[in-house]
């Protein structure tokens, strides 16, 4: 046991480890699996190299980006002084961050090359039995979430303990311990820049490809979705690993890190007696995600069917609650054995077994979340039905039918949010929140295994069309696709919950680095910092829509002049040129992602150099709960309106008529899905990353912006400031009042 007490900071990394090499032998698995005949492996190779140029084009931009934002990080020139001698933390900062954006950019590769490899093999093993395919489709999933939380815990471990011994770290409350904490903001923050690009730039490029294939493929062509002679059917199914596979990636590692950075800036203002040095509120973040992916790993255990009449969404859900579960009764040993029995943060005093309730709180949050998602979003529910019938009356219809349940689905979310909030900081005060964050954050290798699975099954469907397998391989993958749209769904609602905990914890920890004690909004310029965050993620989602138009109008021409100058393509007798498809979505891509980027990055720096802290915590403010607004209601919009399109494959009765595709209620769905696919994959996704990217740039800077006053780096600043306001009252209200405001002031304090 002493072993275990004095390294367990060796434990975190180690753990990281585990869930690599874990990763390592399920890709090897999927690799070993039948890829299918020639045909199918043709075409499978089509969407790997459209991938994987993407991710070429892509990374050149981005290794640019990453080279100039770390070398005006290392220009920056801050300098601390650490035992004694002055060090150029700045250059520190800047090295953190290229490894923080290669690790995301790596997350997003290994998530690429697992889908790319399963989605054949799915196809190949739905000849066999649905049960296989959705083995081999999970599997490549389960690559993904491992790969992703392994780097994650590995990358933040592993630089905590270089930079502990860099700094010649003693104490956990000293300042070379906050300045070790300080420059893992630069891992952060490359992660999420990196993550940013590579959600909207996936983004752009899949539902450009997706609407583009839609419009002259099905309405006006009228073929199926994946036939092979739409030549936007590749870059479609590129798309969907770009956007929904690497992008997602990047985006959770980067909610990760910086959930788990948030909880340990707060940790690091709490003093304690402990059996780790004092580091107990900062190891245990790390430990519990750390644990999390072992947790993640049994859980993948449950996912699993009998035969074609078995529920897949009830297998994934199995999964899912189990991995929850085992991981709240672990927290709550991991809790006792960790911390001491009582803790104090800015005031706030609390036990340790409350840490574990807001641990709880976090684990529960993310549950109803997803609940919640999947009711708003799944095939056979009451919010999907109602968009399938007002789709018999016409496109109009179902558009103000998807937008009604897409606005209606904020409702419980966000109450649920505040709740958690609430529960949390009851519980353990601002580390409450924090830690929540965490417990939610513990199980992400198991939410990106059922996320990711979906891309691949929806892969695996257009290879069974577009090979002209018989009817029952797409109905298997058919079957998977629809699970997956739901899975996507909630994986969404997950990402956005984890953001804005993450946020509201990033958010205090840089009030507390900035050195302000309140955000106060009858102040002018707070007020005004207020409105123009809210505005910020409708002008990025604008943005995004606007790309994703751009570029689905490009590829509807390109499509069109195919169909008309290249004879035979609807006789099977000439082959469509998928690469220029491809091409269109890459460039647009690329081209329409920096704006929304540099609208993130750049604005927080503007606003807090000119106006201080004080009003950058305003905008932080807006951004936060406006984006998280924006994105539950466009991912579930989205969600909501692809499912009920593809109900009408099935069949659906309207009013006592059963409809099916390429009926009149069906081209009217088609429709709504055309304008929820930019809503549930481009913007909706891409607010997480936004509030979250803001606030870690917000927390970069805060130490440049801060307010040199005697309690900017006091933990108990806002104590001291109401003493003085009680002495300055004393003075002008004469000594009869003293004993009244002593006495308040003292209420107030312990509150």
């Amino acid at each position: 046991m002493d072993f275990l007490q004095n390294n367990l900071i060796y434990a975190v990394p180690l753990l990281g480890l585990v869930g690599i090499l874990v990763m390592a032998v399920k890709s090897a698995w999927v690799n070993k699996q039948d890829a299918g005949d020639a045909n199918m492996q043709e075409l499978a190779g089509y969407i790997a190299d459209g991938a994987m140029a993407f991710l070429r084009a892509e990374w050149k931009i981005l290794s640019i980006f990453a080279v100039l934002a770390a070398s005006l990080l290392a220009y920056s020139g801050t300098v601390t002084e650490v035992n004694g001698k002055a060090i150029h933390s700045s250059w520190i900062i800047s090295v953190a961050f290229i490894i923080g954006a290669v690790f995301s950019a790596t997350a997003g590769y290994i998530g690429m090359k697992a889908a790319t490899k399963a989605n054949v093999r799915t196809t190949q093993a739905a000849r066999t039995s649905l049960k296989q395919a959705l083995k081999v489709s999970f599997t490549g999933g389960t690559v993904m979430g491992l790969g992703v939380a392994g780097l994650a815990v590995l990358g933040l471990g592993g630089l905590f303990i270089v930079f502990l011994k860099y700094f010649n770290v003693i104490s956990a409350n000293s300042h070379e311990m906050k300045t070790a904490i300080e420059v893992l903001t630069g891992f952060s923050l490359g992660a999420e820049s990196i993550a940013l690009f590579a959600r909207v730039g996936g983004g752009i490029y899949t539902k450009a490809a997706d609407v583009g294939a839609d419009l002259v493929g099905k309405v006006e062509a009228g073929i199926p979705e994946d036939d092979v002679r739409n030549p936007a059917t590749i870059a479609d199914n590129v798309g969907d690993n770009v956007g929904d596979v690497a992008g997602m990636g990047a985006d959770l590692f980067g909610s990760y890190v910086a959930t788990i950075l948030a909880t340990m800036v707060l940790g690091q203002e709490i003093t304690v007696t402990d059996n780790f040095g004092g580091m107990s509120p900062i190891l245990l973040p790390m430990v519990i995600c750390g644990l999390g992916i072992l947790f993640s790993i049994i859980g993948t255990w449950f996912v699993t069917i009998k035969d074609e009449k078995s529920n897949v969404q009830n297998a994934l859900n199995l999964g899912n609650w189990s991995s929850i579960i085992i991981t709240g009764i672990a927290s709550f040993f991991l809790v006792k054995w960790m911390l001491p029995e009582t803790l104090n943060l800015r005031g706030y005093e609390f036990s340790s077994i409350n840490v574990f309730y807001a641990i709880v709180v976090g684990l529960v949050v993310g549950t109803i979340m997803s609940i919640v998602t999947e009711y708003y979003t799944a095939m056979g529910k009451g919010p999907v039905n109602s968009i399938i019938q007002q789709s018999s009356t016409g496109h109009a219809t179902n558009i103000i039918a998807g937008l009604s349940v897409g606005m209606k689905s904020t409702v419980i979310p966000i109450l649920v949010l505040a709740g958690g909030i609430m529960a949390s900081y009851y519980f353990a005060g601002l580390y409450g929140v924090a830690i929540a964050a965490a417990g939610m954050m513990a199980t992400t290798a198991m939410q990106l295994a059922i996320d990711a699975f979906g891309p691949i099954a929806d892969n695996a469907g257009g290879i069974a069309e577009m090979s002209q397998l018989p009817p029952e391989v797409r109905e298997r993958t058919d079957n998977l696709d629809a699970v997956g749209n739901t899975t996507a769904a909630t994986g969404k609602g997950f990402a956005i919950a984890s953001a804005a905990l993450t946020s509201l914890a990033l958010f205090a920890a840089f009030v507390g680095i900035a050195g302000i004690s309140a955000i106060d909004i009858y102040k002018a310029p707070v007020l005004a910092g207020l409105f123009v965050g809210g505005m910020i993620p409708f002008v990025f989602s604008a943005l995004c829509i606007q790309a994703v138009g751009k570029a689905a109008m490009d590829m509807v021409q390109e499509v069109r002049r195919q169909f008309r100058e290249i004879p035979g393509i609807m006789e099977y007798k000439a082959k469509p040129e998928y690469e220029k498809c491809v091409a269109i979505s890459t460039q647009a891509s690329i081209r329409e992602m920096l704006m929304p980027g540099a609208i993130a990055l750049i604005t927080p720096v503007i606003v807090g150099f000119i106006f201080g802290p004080e009003v950058l915590g305003g905008l932080l403010a807006g951004v936060t709960v406006s984006g998280v607004l924006m994105g539950i209601f466009q991912s579930n919009a989205g969600g909501a309106w692809d499912n009920a399109k593809k109900s009408f494959e099935k069949g659906v009765e309207i009013n006592g008529e059963m409809y099916y595709k390429k009926s009149e209620p069906h081209k009217a769905s088609v429709t709504g899905d055309t304008v929820g696919d930019p809503f549930k994959d481009t913007s909706g996704p891409s607010m997480n990353i936004l509030i979250k990217l803001m606030s870690i740039v917000s927390l970069v800077i805060a130490p440049y912006i801060a307010i040199n006053t005697s309690h900017a780096t006091n933990s108990t600043g806002m104590e001291v400031k109401k003493e003085i306001r009680v002495q300055k009252s004393v003075d002008s209200l004469g000594n009869e009042t003293i004993d009244t405001l002593v006495n308040e002031t003292d209420t107030v304090i312990k509150n």
